[in-house]
């Protein structure tokens, strides 16, 4: 039997009041692992640094990485106990993570987590940019300056001053894996901001290969399309919770564990000749690159 049969379909009417979510009030809470996943050993003593790790499409990333053999540093805003539940479960696999907790879109903790990270593992090999918010409004005239301003400081700025803080402690044959959206791409009437702030990424995925191609550092990005985390019950209303990912293809949202393979092959030497590109796990919608 397929291991995503029992996926829902379509999710419970519900609703949080206040961003970026948290994995304990969901319903159904989130699949971050398949448990007939065997390792084999891809990330073996590597130290990998990944922006909003403690739920969603992040913890499921950080779980696999670990069971790849990579040690963990997370950085999440103040969802203490999510970020415990995935360190606890890192833990497990005889793996070390340190958590790290402030705001991803200031560049004063960017600076600062890199420099705790690198002051525990002395280096990264491996850095995720993940973290990301978003506001749905019903018109360009709805989105306020203040809100035009954190979207792009949580899901952009935060990626530009990480990076830029990492790279000087990144050796070669290192990756960066950053996480755009199939909003970048095909454009999101009700999250204009969002959307904008993703295509930033892609293009900043593109031209950070070419920047650091002489490093031998590879960028990547993945592109997800619907997937059930925290941030989707904290984002939108209970209606549009009960209907989201149902117009894909495959005609459900996607569990988190469906992407963690993904940033597994990117962040792997099987991915060696790839870089600058983008993948696409969004349940069969086509898009143009």
């Amino acid at each position: 039997m397929d291991k995503t049969s029992n996926f829902p379909t379509s999710l419970p009417a519900q609703k949080q009041n206040k961003q970026p979510g948290f994995n304990n009030l969901m319903n159904p809470k989130p699949v971050y692992e398949f448990a007939d996943y065997v390792p084999s050993g891809k990330l073996s003593g590597k130290v990998a640094f990944i922006t909003g790790g403690d739920s969603g499409i992040g913890r499921s990333v950080a779980l696999t990485f670990a069971r790849e053999g990579a040690d963990i540093v997370i950085t999440y805003f103040d969802e203490h106990e999510d970020a415990d539940e995935t360190k606890k479960e890192i833990d497990s696999f005889n793996r070390k993570c340190m958590l790290i907790s402030g705001d991803i879109g200031e560049e004063t903790f960017c600076r600062q987590a890199i420099k705790q990270a690198v002051g525990q593992f002395k280096r990264i090999d491996i850095l995720v940019n993940n973290a990301a918010e978003q506001h749905p409004q019903n018109s360009i005239e709805d989105i306020s300056k203040e809100q035009l301003e954190k979207t792009f400081g949580t899901n952009f700025f935060s990626m530009f001053y990480i990076t830029k803080f990492a790279i000087p402690y990144m050796p070669s044959g290192s990756v960066i894996i950053n996480t755009a959206s199939i909003t970048a791409y095909k454009g999101d009437k009700n999250l204009i901001d969002y959307a904008a702030s993703k295509g930033a990424i892609v293009s900043f995925t593109r031209s950070m290969a070419l920047s650091l191609i002489s490093s031998k550092i590879r960028v990547n990005a993945v592109a997800p399309g619907p997937v059930w985390t925290p941030l989707i019950p904290s984002s939108f209303s209970e209606q549009d919770v009960a209907q989201f990912g149902t117009d894909t293809p495959i005609g459900r949202p996607a569990q988190p564990v469906e992407l963690a393979g993904a940033y597994v092959f990117l962040a792997s030497s099987d991915s060696s000749y790839v870089t600058g590109q983008t993948i696409h796990v969004n349940g069969g919608l086509v898009v143009n690159g």
